[in-house]
């Protein structure tokens, strides 16, 4: 048999939740470690005097007990390890592993016994049940009742909230109540805080980032209070796991951070870690309210009668000594900055991430604590909102995974290194070491870095840009119609010469050169244009320039009387701010004031209907109106004239004219279409038989040519 025995999935009950870890027998002494705090427990094997084999839920179970009075149980074991246990029991411990037997008989009536920290329930010399009396954290006595209240863990699906013991009357011992007997039994070992004595020493107005706000912290024997305005937090120092004491990145100020478990409570609201944020430059002389006998005895040296420093260093020192736990610290990390710590956000807000030598803690909102051990593996992503940060992502083996978002990428190469020294698992190492020569300039130069979502970018750029040149190309292959750029096509169509376009073989070479540079296009078949109906025209109203003018709306005649004055009032106030300003005082205006302006608005408005109705009656609209038709008319009369002149101008050139091929009757047509188009507003008066004269007069030609 070896030096040790270990086990894993092994089980330990904290205040009503089962909570898994690892434990392991050495020679030397007993370790159980947690895998959900990583919280230590390790009992001298010298101080074992009790070792029992018991039959429990979860298989069989361990109890163990000191002769300091400590009760240990761990549960979870096989049926098949006890032999191996207690052989090695024997061999190393000289103690012997004694099997005990559970009573499961389900009666209510027994022996209450207290041995050490626990309460056990026994029935018939057999325990029903045990109760850790630190669990307890209250304790009421009635005339023959004993009730305790518990501690509650937030963990547990289901809590057990009290017990009541019915206690019987003594009839021997008169002198002494049995209840008070056992409730005084209870209460020496139950974790019932009680403010007795005077504090060891108090520190004023701390700044506290969580819970918020600034506290008086009074530090007794076996507590910590925090004394607040508003709230008051009492914290044994059982339930402090760890102590950080963390440099802020810049370098002025100094985080002190306690881990607890279980947190403080408030309301809903649970803190898993207080931290404090102090001054590197504010200093204290603290006197420690005992004798320097009793500081000796009780510290060791630790702490002396009196102290001055820094007051970050004395809280530290003073916490330290009395929860008797390691102040962690920032391991070799150093950031690009030359800071141990790296600016990034988790859950939209931002914070200090540091990499320690066993973990990463985040401060300070929420606070995050998480161990190697319980890192599944970690992840290096890009950031979704610029290429200048990435991502820093952390899965646990319970399956959460926590992001650090928005990390400068010069912290890249240092993060990577630490993250690989300590041996992670990194998710996406493979893409990485195929970048390996790369990281070092990712990590080191903003300018001549390699980015390789960059040059994805650029090759998928080029790969468009060829694309596009290959099309553009193409383009310029298929000829089109451009008069006045290609002379040789233009020449065919436009030559008044007809004999060009009549000689068949030329048709026939030129063909074949075009046939070389592309196929060769069809003519369109020329369509016989429709007559086109002329569009209405949208007579628009006619404004009347002599009629009354329409009366204000009260506002407005407020914001005129009242113009000046605003001005007054608010010297250099430009237009647009003079109409808010007019705006908001109108909005502020009572009932009273707006109707007296609602009352000048109807007047106007009655003014103004008896104004037109005269001015109608006396004929001012219609003849504006009527003027103004006429001069349109006349107008219009003028257009037809010329127009006509123009047309038969047209039929005496197109008789002189020589032939003309089909496109180019086909263009003109199409020309004439479209200024047509680009006139159509002085052309739409236009009478239909001038609009067919124009457009029919290409075809006429092409008719006196064949």
């Amino acid at each position: 048999m070896g030096d040790t025995l270990e086990f894993n999935e092994i089980y330990q009950e904290v205040k009503g939740s089962w909570n898994d870890g690892r434990l392991r027998f050495s020679k030397q002494n007993v370790v159980y470690k947690s895998s959900k705090t990583g919280k230590v427990d390790s009992i001298p094997a010298s101080e074992l005097n009790l070792a029992q084999w018991r039959r429990v839920c979860l298989g069989h179970g361990i109890k163990l007990g000191t002769s300091s009075g400590h009760v240990y149980k761990y549960d979870g074991f096989r049926d098949t390890d006890f032999e191996k246990i207690s052989e090695f029991f024997k061999t190393n411990y000289k103690l012997e592993l004694a099997e005990k037997d559970m009573c499961v008989k389900g009666w209510n009536w027994g022996t209450a016994k207290f041995s050490g920290p626990l309460l056990s329930f026994d029935v018939n010399d057999n325990t029903a049940f045990e109760v850790p009396l630190s669990n307890v954290s209250q304790c009421a006595t009635g005339k023959n009742e004993v009730t305790l209240e518990f501690h509650q863990n937030d963990d547990t699906e289901v809590s057990l909230m009290e017990v009541r013991f019915y206690v019987p009357p003594s009839q021997s011992d008169e002198r002494q109540d049995p209840v008070e007997a056992f409730a005084q039994s209870v209460l020496s070992k139950a974790d019932v805080i009680q403010a007795t004595g005077d504090a060891v020493c108090i520190f004023k107005e701390l700044q506290c980032l969580t819970p918020r706000g600034r506290y008086d912290i009074r530090i007794y024997p076996t507590f910590l209070h925090l004394h607040g305005k508003t709230f008051d937090y009492k914290i044994p120092y059982t339930t402090v796991l760890r102590l950080f004491l963390l440099p802020h990145k810049d370098q002025r100020q100094m985080f002190f951070v306690i881990s607890l478990d279980p947190p403080i409570k408030q309301g809903q609201t649970r803190y898993h870690f207080l931290i404090l944020l102090f001054s590197k430059e504010e200093d204290i002389s603290l006197t420690l309210n005992m004798s320097e006998e009793d500081v000796e005895r009780r510290f060791e040296g630790k702490l002396s009668k009196n102290m001055s420093g820094s007051l970050y260093e004395m809280v530290s020192r003073v916490m330290k000594a009395l929860v008797n736990r390691k102040i962690t610290v920032p391991g070799n990390f150093q950031g690009h900055s030359g800071a141990q710590c790296i600016t990034c956000s988790y859950k939209a807000s931002s914070g200090l991430l540091y990499p320690l030598e066993r973990g990463f803690i985040y401060v300070h909102k929420p606070p995050v604590h998480l161990r190697f051990e319980e890192i599944s593996c970690v992840n290096f992503a890009r950031g979704t909102t610029t290429t200048r940060s990435f991502d820093f992502e952390i899965e646990t083996k319970q399956g959460n995974q926590y992001t650090f978002s928005s990390i400068e990428r010069e912290e890249y190469g240092k993060l990577f290194d630490f993250v690989n020294a300590k041996k992670l698992n990194i998710k996406n190492r493979g893409f990485k070491e195929g970048m390996k020569g790369n990281i070092d300039e990712y990590s080191d130069s903003d300018e001549d870095q390699h980015d390789a979502y960059l040059e994805r970018m650029k090759a998928e750029g080029k790969i468009r840009e060829e694309g596009n040149d290959s099309d553009e190309s193409d383009a310029e292959s298929d000829e089109s119609f451009n008069p006045g750029e290609e002379d040789d096509d233009i020449a065919e169509e436009y030559d008044s010469n007809a004999s060009a376009s009549d000689s068949s073989e030329d048709g026939d070479d030129s063909e074949d050169d075009s046939a070389k540079k592309k196929k060769a296009k069809k003519p369109k078949p020329v369509k016989e244009k429709k007559e086109r109906k002329p569009r209405k025209e949208k007579k628009k109203k006619q404004k009347d320039t002599g009629g009354p003018k329409r009366p204000m709306s009260a506002y407005m005649l407020w914001l005129n009387s009242s113009r000046e004055r605003i001005k007054s009032e608010n010297p250099g106030i430009s237009i647009t701010e003079i109409s808010k300003k007019a705006g908001e005082m109108w909005r502020q205006l009572g009932k009273d004031e707006k109707e007296e302006w609602d009352t000048k608005a109807g007047e106007a408005k009655r003014d103004y209907d008896k104004a037109k109705k005269e001015y109608k009656e006396s004929g001012g609209g219609s003849a504006s109106v009527s003027k103004k038709e006429s001069k349109k008319s006349g107008g219009k009369k003028d257009e037809k004239k010329r127009k006509s002149a123009g047309a038969d101008k047209d039929k005496e050139r197109s008789g002189n004219d020589s032939f003309k091929s089909r496109e180019f009757i086909e263009t003109s047509e199409s020309s004439s279409d479209s200024d047509h188009k680009s006139k159509s507003k002085r052309k739409k008066e236009s009478d239909d038989d001038e609009e067919e004269e124009a457009m029919t007069t290409p075809a006429s030609s092409e008719e006196e040519s064949d």
